[in-house]
């Protein structure tokens, strides 16, 4: 991605026919805060986490976040923030008193609304699981537990530093805790795992109840040791019929599908991350965060801080690597590789909503898609059919200029 600060609304090609408009109002606002610190690199890891020192620089890097937070201000002034999300990494490392100093500096800044989501994810290890009482005392309501597998050799597999029954104990430990929400996260698709090995660890973390499970398939991605060093990984037949037996328990135990990859109890999706699929705005604060921002007069601007923690700790150094302004032939692949992850999809009326374009703008691209049969004949939604989730790469390539 280059630096582009253009501001034009009115751009050669795509979407060329519809100037963009004023926003008539703009979208909720969430905050997300990176921790860049784990224990270990784990070996499928593509995030920006590094390996933490002896002593966490946990004061200057608050500072840090507070003062990062200070240059974004002027873009979101009068707004309330309506969920966090502390993502990492393992943002579990931090201390309550760390993590309470950071809240209360974000809170003086900009207002909390009444009913904010605040998630914290945390690794299931007992060192994590001491701290979950003072979590809940400081407002944080939310937790995202790392589980990844219940079973001891597919961990070790993954390279986590936990053991099943600490991730059993963590969920017992959560509500204990007080946290009535809580998500687990769990991956199939894992090195030599059996559909058996797979609905196993389904039914472990099943039998948990927590409120919202994340379950995703491991890929490879490039800059991991997975990527030069593959594992053998189960079968495509093998993959799918985990995929269908596993999306059918799920179902059968009150676990909604509403994203690619999450499954909720009635009424508990993730509300920080509809927002991202909903085409909200979030400021991103923390080493390599992005932050995604909608301005009054039409403007949609992305933002990506800078990646390495000593970097982003220099004082010399900005907080901010760069930026980029969404042209109007960006916008319909940029709000549709949002939108089209919900199950459901959204309101065609969101579109103009967010973009600030007319619906006239994705007319071609949602005419192809329709007729190829990836995307629902629905003039009041923007939907993905069964097919078009399963093959959401291309259903998109239908809205790229």
């Amino acid at each position: 991605m280059t630096r582009d600060s253009s501001a034009s609304s009115l751009i050669v090609g795509g979407a060329a026919s519809s100037p963009r408009a004023p926003l008539p109002t703009l979208p909720p606002l969430s905050l997300y805060i990176h921790i860049p610190w784990c224990v270990r690199k784990c070996p499928y890891c593509d995030f920006n986490s590094h390996t933490a020192s002896p002593v966490l620089p946990e004061q200057e890097y608050v500072d840090a976040l507070l003062a990062d937070l200070d240059q974004d201000l002027h873009a979101v002034y009068g707004r309330e923030i309506s969920s966090i999300f502390f993502g990492g990494g393992t943002p579990s490392l931090f201390s309550a008193e760390a993590l309470g100093r950071l809240l209360e500096g974000v809170e003086q800044r900009i207002p909390f609304a009444h009913d904010i989501e605040i998630t914290l994810e945390a690794n299931p290890g007992t060192f994590e699981q001491e701290k979950f009482v003072a979590y809940r005392k400081l407002g944080i309501n939310r937790l995202s537990i790392g589980i990844q597998s219940f079973q001891q050799e597919k961990l070790k597999a993954l390279g986590r530093i936990h053991n099943g029954d600490e991730a059993v104990r963590a969920a017992g430990m959560a509500r204990l805790a007080g946290f009535d929400n809580f998500n687990l996260d769990l991956m199939h698709g894992l090195p030599d795992q059996s559909l058996d090995d797979a609905l196993s660890d389904l039914r472990q973390a099943i039998e948990l109840n927590p409120t919202h499970i994340s379950w995703y398939q491991l890929t490879l991605e490039p800059n991991t040791v997975f990527w030069n060093q593959p594992p053998v990984l189960p079968e495509d037949d093998t993959l799918w019929d985990i995929q269908e037996a596993g999306q059918a328990l799920l179902a059968e135990h009150g676990y909604a599908q509403y994203e690619v990859s999450a499954y909720a109890q009635t009424g508990r999706p993730a509300r920080h991350n509809l927002n991202y699929w909903s085409f909200g705005d979030f400021i991103g604060i923390g080493a390599g965060a992005h932050g995604k921002l909608s301005h009054p007069d039409g403007r949609i601007v992305r933002t990506w801080k800078t990646r390495l923690p000593k970097d982003y700790l220099n004082p010399a150094k900005s907080f901010q690597a760069g930026e980029k302004a969404l042209t109007n032939d960006e916008m319909p692949f940029e709000f549709l590789m949002n939108a089209l992850r919900l199950t459901a999809g959204v309101e065609s009326r969101l579109y103009p909503q967010r973009t600030g374009l007319s619906l006239e703008s994705l007319a071609e691209g949602r005419a192809a898609a329709e007729q190829s049969g990836l995307l629902q004949v629905e003039p009041s939604r923007l939907a993905a059919t069964e097919r078009g989730q399963l093959f959401l790469n291309d259903l998109l390539q239908q809205f790229l200029n």
